[in-house]
């Protein structure tokens, strides 16, 4: 399996490889301890719910491909932007197609290897509506 991203632009390819292992664990490390994944719009979750949160995507049976459109970096923070793609034929014969844009944060951890601080895969996508169409 590989190792953790030496670069901010390796951490996709890293997550992904992980990812569709099947093994939790080892998608786990791809993220701070104190790392932030938006599984919904607007619902960000750390720790246990962020490992269940995973799991419910691996649990999918479907591998994820993913393709990185820009990597930003800045001493030890990167932002990335990510396309990625779940799509397939799941274990119970199902249509599987879950996709999106991601907008994610890296961080360089003191031992030089790139995490995950922030994972919003859905990117600009809402939870409700924009601030110029609520009422005043």
């Amino acid at each position: 399996m590989r190792e953790l991203a030496r670069e901010p632009d390796e951490v996709p390819a890293v997550f992904a490889e992980r990812f569709n292992s099947g093994d939790a664990a080892a998608l786990a490390e791809v993220y701070e301890d104190a790392g932030v994944l938006v599984p919904e719009p607007g619902r960000p979750v750390t720790g246990a719910d962020l490992n269940a949160a995973n799991g419910r995507l691996q649990g999918l049976g479907v591998p994820i491909r993913v393709a990185s459109r820009h990597v930003y970096r800045n001493g030890d923070v990167a932002l990335l932007v990510v396309d990625w793609v779940i799509a397939g034929t799941g274990p119970d014969g199902a249509a599987v197609r879950v996709e999106g844009t991601a907008t994610d944060v890296a961080r360089r951890g003191p031992d030089g290897r790139w995490r995950y601080a922030i994972d919003n895969p859905f990117g600009v996508a809402q939870s409700s509506p924009p601030l110029s169409q609520e009422k005043r």
